[in-house]
Order: C-alpha cells, then structure tokens, then sequence
C-alpha cells in the first residue's frame, strides 16, 4: 500500500511525516527532473505501509515543476492524507476538492490545530468531516497531537462521489463550507505577529535580514570549524593517516596502486589535501573538509525553515533578485555558498526553471567564497590592513551583481514570479530539524561522494602523467603578465581545484604586496570551485550547462584579474 502526503507548501507536511515514519526514509529525484521527494514507511494494521512525502502544491492544475510532479505522483498512490493548514482552511481546502473529485481514498489532517485558538478561530470538525464525506482529524505535528488518532482512522479513508467541479465552482462550494464550519472573533495581534509584519517591510526587514544572515554565518563557521578541528581532523591526523602509512609501506612507494590510493607522500608523511589518493585526499575533502560545512548549514537552514523566516527573506529579496534573473529564493542557495558551494550548488533544485538554476549555480561558483576561504582572507589579506579585505569582497559583489545582470539578459528561458505561502513564526520543533538534517546530509553522501571518489581518482592519473604541471607551466607567463602576479601562484591557482582555502594559504610564503594578495584572493575565489563543488556542478547543470558555466568563470576570472591588476 502507498499512502501520499499532500499539502499546501509549508503547512507543516515536513514534521507530519517525521512523525508518521521516524527517521528511516529515503531521498530522491522524480525521475527526468530536479524535484526532490522523500518516502518512508510506517505500521499500519500490522503491515508496514510506503508514505511518500509529496512536493508541495496550491492545485493538481500545475503552474511549476513541483506542482507538475506532486501531479503525476497522484496516478500511483492507494490513499491520500491530505495535510491542512487550519489557520488558512478557506485557501487549503482548494486542494483537497480537488483529490475528492478524483475519487481517491482522503483523510484530511486539519494541522497547525494549537494556532487556530491563537487567532480567534474556531472550526466545527464535526461539520467539516460531514460536509466533506472523509476523516477530518485536528493535528499538531510538531508535538505529535491528533497523530495517533489520525493513523487509527486511515481504515476510515473514503472517496465519496464528489462532483467535478469548474475553479469557480470550487471556489463556491468552499465559500459555503467556510460559512458552515469556521467562525473568527477579533483579538490583538501577538509580538510575534508584529515581528513577522516588520520581517517583510524594507524599512525593518532589510536590517532584520543583515542579523539574521549575520547570526546565521557565525554559528555555521563555529560549528562547521569546531567539528574540522575538534572532531574531523584529529581523526584523520591521529587514525586514520597510521593505517594509511601502513597501507603505504605494504603497497610500496612508486607503484601504481600506491598512487592511486595513497598519493603521493609529502615529506614521507601523508598530506590530505596534496597526497591526491582515493583513500586519503579523497576521503578527507568530502568527510574532513566538506561535511562538517554541510552539517553546520543544513541544521540552520532546518531551523530557519521551520521558524518561518525564509518565506518572508525570499519576498523581501524578490525585487532585488528579479534584476539578475531569479526570484526571492535564490538567496537561500546563495546564502548556503558563504559556507560551501557543495550544499549551494544542490540547493539551486529549489528554484523552478532550468534558467534559475544555471544562473544562480554559476554566480555561487564564481563570486560566493565558502567559510574555509573567507578564514584564509581574514587572515592573509587582514593582516594587511581591513581595507583590502573590504576591496576582496567588494569585487567579488560587483562581479556577482554585474555577472547576474549580463546572464539575465544573455541565457533564454523565464523565470516564473514567486508565488509562495508565509506562514506565522512557530518555535520549530528540534526532532523535525534534526530528521531533516539527517536526510539532506543521506542525500549528499549518496550523490555527491561516489562522484567525488571518481573525481580524485581521475585527477591523480592526470597528476602521475604530468597534466597539471604542464598547464602549470603553459599558463604561467599569464599569471604574471596579466595578473601581476610571480609565477609560483600557478600552484595555488592549481590546488585551488582541491581546496581553496589552501591555495589561498600558498600565497602566503610568496611575499606578496597588498595590492597582489588581492588579486591573488580575488582571482583564486572566482577560479574554478574546488573538487568537490565541481562535480556537484556537473551533477546539477549537466555536462553542457558544466562547461558552460566554466566558461564563464574562467572569462570573468581573467577580466577581473586583468582589471585589479591595472587598478592597483
């Protein structure tokens, strides 16, 4: 049996499913899009039963690729629990006459029940239930209220023959429900309430949204790098490098298997950003380097999403981002970038056009420097004085913002306006942020870690045939020619491939002016993103979209290089 989870966008279909099915799910794309779907299992009768966690959607008449998804997945479910806001039953129950109309089993979750008190509205269920035909049963995911009974009435499930009706006649029959089941008495507005209004206004809600991203970016780098140097490196450093130098000594040096796995030993010890093997720079740059990132901004963002916060963050920003052809969400991929492109890059899926998401992939890849190279700036170029630091990120906004405006009026295709639903500010509930976490960070280590894998292996042939000191050496008359640069930083433009905030670190020892170490951080940011976000680049826009994208990168690299050269 397949029971579907349908809802409304953020009607809280998230922590309902938690709930029902714990934390053993499963995550996946609908095959041919980049829409994103969860299904798990839960006890039913004494049989284990599929849920499957529908994408959000206003209507079966899609107007996106999710709503066109949430669609199709219709045809293959046996059942429906079809999740409601009660806060907004007049706009939700639009789609629920639309399943009774396609004669599929429904049980209505009447959700968010704990609000309906708050703001002065009181819901006859009794009548609902009888007027619809189905189970109508209050819930509150977050606390699991109503879940038991909810998953005791599933038998009930009923399809009642529902007239089909046209828009407009949907929209009559609600009005006449809404009058027989809903009543609203005035009462004043919470603090919370006025605190969701000014999250909105410019006026407030641009300085809000400057705390908010500030808060969030420090907690992100405490987290991410508390995990890298409390956790991930001792780890690697006082376990795991042992028993690769054991490996090493049974393999032999020089061999090709060696090479392949260990790398190559740096000083006779092994490096894990330089030894280029499976086993140690392979492991190291998604485990050691990447994933503690991932966590830190997964947990955040689950928190942020929650709250109720990013909604309003993506309508405040909808002007601004319309301008370099994206709407209001592409902030949310974009904010991920500050801490690593890799969960950036696969958040783009959010945004509804293919359009969107080469756009938004390419400005993170090139003007979004993540956590670990933004702590080599502050270091490297801060020790210069604040005001270099400030000419490094304020080049890389201006090439954000001019790129984006060059890209929405050079790539075809649209992108569609936002249409999305602001729920109120609810305290979130930490095990449905938690059971999120864990399935974005699943999610990424079943895609992007065989690629990765793969990736390192192919680079460490190109490394033991001489590829990369090749080009080290073919393009270093333009390092210095057009970036002014010594030749030397062709090494750290080379590693950046690797890892930024290293290639970053190599300036270091170059004796660089302040006016170079710009240069130098700007060009290394705008260069090709490290291993990891490359191949999730691939994975994402597709080979075409890939190369397409490197193009570009590599065309703004050398003019801004160029030009900061000239200017200082």
């Amino acid at each position: 049996m397949r029971i579907l989870l349908m809802g409304n966008p953020n009607v809280g279909k998230s922590a309902f499913f938690s709930r029902i099915t714990g934390v053993k799910v499963i995550a996946s794309n609908y095959p041919g899009t980049t829409v994103d779907f969860t299904k798990g299992f839960m006890k039913l009768v004494g049989e284990e039963v599929e849920v499957i966690d529908v994408p959000g959607t206003y209507a079966l008449e899609p107007t996106s690729k999710a709503e066109e998804v949430a669609a199709e997945m219709l045809k293959d479910g046996d059942l429906v629990i079809d999740v409601v806001d009660a806060t907004n039953l007049e706009r939700n129950l639009y789609l629920t006459l639309e399943l009774l109309e396609r004669q599929i089993p429904v049980v209505v979750a009447l959700n968010i029940w704990d609000d309906t008190e708050h703001r002065g509205i009181s819901i006859d269920v009794a009548r609902l239930e009888e007027l619809l035909g189905v189970p109508v049963v209050p819930t509150v995911a977050i606390t699991g209220q109503g879940i038991k009974e909810l998953v005791g009435r599933i038998p009930e499930a009923t399809s009642p023959p529902w007239p089909n009706r046209s828009r407009d006649g949907r929209w009559a029959a609600i009005g006449s429900i809404i009058e027989e089941v809903q009543t609203i008495t005035h009462r004043h507005h919470t603090w919370l309430e006025g605190l969701a209004d000014a999250s909105i206004k410019p006026l407030t809600g641009l300085p809000i949204a400057a705390l908010v991203l500030a808060i969030s970016f420090l907690v992100i780098r405490f987290i991410g790098e508390g995990l890298i140097g409390y956790v991930c490196t001792p780890f690697f450093e006082n376990l795991w490098a042992p028993l690769m130098m054991k490996l090493s000594v049974l393999l032999g040096s020089g061999g090709f298997w060696h090479d392949m796995l260990i790398g190559n030993l740096i000083d006779g010890e092994i490096d894990f950003f330089q030894s280029m093997g499976v086993l140690t720079t392979g492991l190291y740059i998604p485990f050691g380097a990447v994933l503690p990132y991932i966590l830190s901004f997964y947990l955040v963002l689950g928190f942020l999403e929650d709250l109720g916060y990013l909604p309003r963050l993506a309508v405040l920003l909808d002007n601004i981002m319309h301008r370099i052809g994206l709407h209001g969400y592409a902030i949310i991929p974009t904010m991920l970038g500050l801490g690593c492109s890799v969960p950036a890059i696969m958040a783009t899926r959010i945004l509804e056009s293919r359009r969107e998401r080469f756009i938004a992939a390419t400005l993170i890849s090139i003007g979004i420097p993540c956590a670990a190279s933004q702590a080599m700036i502050f270091g490297l170029v801060g020790a210069q004085g604040g005001q270099y630091v400030a000419m490094v990120y304020g080049s890389l906004f201006a090439v954000w913002l001019i790129l984006g405006f060059i890209l929405n009026r050079a790539v075809r295709g649209f992108s569609p306006e936002l249409l999305i639903e602001i729920p109120p500010y609810r305290l979130p509930s930490w095990r449905a942020v938690l059971t999120k976490l864990w399935m974005r960070v699943y999610g990424f280590l079943r895609e992007a870690l065989p690629i990765i894998l793969v990736a390192i292996l192919a680079i460490g042939i190109l490394y033991t045939l001489g590829v990369f000191d090749f080009i080290a050496n073919l393009t270093a008359p333009v390092v210095s020619g057009l970036f002014g640069l010594p030749k030397e930083a062709m090494s750290a433009i080379v590693i950046g491939f690797l890892r930024k905030d290293l290639a970053i670190g190599m300036l270091a020892p170059l004796a660089l002016s302040a006016g170079q170490l710009v240069v130098g951080c700007v060009v290394l940011s705008m260069f090709f993103p490290c291993i990891a976000a490359f191949v999730v680049l691939a994975r994402e826009l597709g080979l075409r979209g890939m190369l397409r994208a490197t193009g570009i990168m590599l065309a703004a690299a050398i003019v801004v290089g160029g030009l900061l050269n000239l200017i200082l």
